[in-house]
């Protein structure tokens, strides 16, 4: 069996979508499962355990001068890439007319087909148009969570969505194990504060303060940035908090993945960097600011928890939390 994953973007979303592959590769151990991605998230998808192609695409970066030779060029490549191989299932995990069009234009072995989801989840993308695009649609409950709805889809498709494999936690398979070292003596703890969402941000004077007393408690900090917003604030921090507080470089996914891997554990804001903590196994406090635990926050594991929800949680909830999750860590590892 060959099956096409297609989940372009964002990045929480494109982790998040991780957790289907384990469960392809426990119904059909034998299938070729290749994903198609936008080409930034390629890197860190190409390191899921169980894939055998990675199909990068540029459609962010075409929308800027579609028209230009360059870029018709590359369009041109990425179909040819596109239609190597005819596929038995292709499976749009986003439900958006741009992954849609590009599921449309994959080749399917006899009786393959194209599904996609039948209706909207609440706080979940959708256009209604994909109808017009794909073949076979799968209908999803009204309410569920990010992860459960993608496993969801792709059981239903395939129909293996009675088998007791989707009661089971959400699992995430690596291929490469992390190449790097904690910095020094001193346990690492990632502060995961960017996000392109300012109603997902926790107050600054709260990072701070918080960052004092991972310190205090022996903990040395990482901090991530993205852009020269987040490079400035991680830079007042650094100077604010002393030694203790390193700024990681600017760096590719799967580079990222690999220094957080090699952690002592995460705290961070809803964000694409809190899923890559969840998929990377880590200790965990992810930090909510708006009603939004329930679709996007962790699941299955007692050291990877949520605080916060409708407002966002004080210093002390999120200090109690992280007290508690590095507790839980240290009693019983996760599945």
């Amino acid at each position: 069996m060959r099956i096409l994953i297609v989940k372009l973007s964002s990045l929480g979303d494109v982790i998040q979508t991780m957790a289907v592959v384990p469960d392809l590769r426990a119904i059909f151990p034998h299938a070729q499962i290749d994903w198609v991605v936008e080409e930034a998230f390629a890197p860190l998808v190409a390191q899921v355990e169980g894939l055998s192609r990675v199909l990068p695409i540029g459609q962010r970066r075409w929308r800027k001068a579609y028209f230009s030779a360059a870029h018709r060029a590359e369009r041109a490549a990425f179909h040819r890439l596109l239609q190597q191989e005819a596929y038995d299932a292709v499976i749009d995990f986003q439900g958006l007319v741009k992954s849609a069009w590009v599921a449309a234009h994959t080749r399917l072995r006899p009786l393959g087909f194209r599904a996609t989801y039948a209706n909207a989840s609440q706080a979940c993308a959708y256009e209604w148009p994909v109808h017009l695009l794909l073949d076979r649609m799968v209908p999803m409950p009204a309410r569920i969570h990010a992860v459960a709805r993608y496993r969801l889809l792709a059981a239903r498709a395939l129909h293996y969505d009675k088998d007791p494999l989707l009661a089971r936690p959400p699992q995430y398979r690596w291929e490469k194990p992390a190449a790097f070292e904690p910095l020094g003596n001193a346990p690492l703890v990632v502060l995961a504060h960017g996000t392109t969402r300012a109603d997902n941000e926790w107050p600054e004077e709260d990072w701070l303060a918080l960052g004092r007393q991972l310190i205090d408690a022996g903990m040395a900090l990482a901090l991530p940035h993205a852009g020269g917003q987040e490079l400035a604030r991680v830079q007042r921090w650094a100077q604010a908090l002393g030694p203790q507080a390193h700024i990681w470089p600017q760096q590719g996914l799967d580079t990222l993945a690999q220094a957080m891997a090699a952690s002592a554990g995460v705290i961070g804001v809803d964000s694409g960097l809190s899923h890559l903590a969840v998929a990377l196994g880590l200790p965990h406090v992810q930090i909510f600011s708006q009603d939004r635990a329930w679709r996007a926050g962790p699941q299955g594991c007692s050291y990877q928890v949520a605080v916060g929800g409708a407002q966002a949680p004080t210093r002390a909830l999120v200090w109690q939390a992280w007290q508690q999750v590095q507790l839980a860590h240290n009693q019983a590892p996760c599945a």
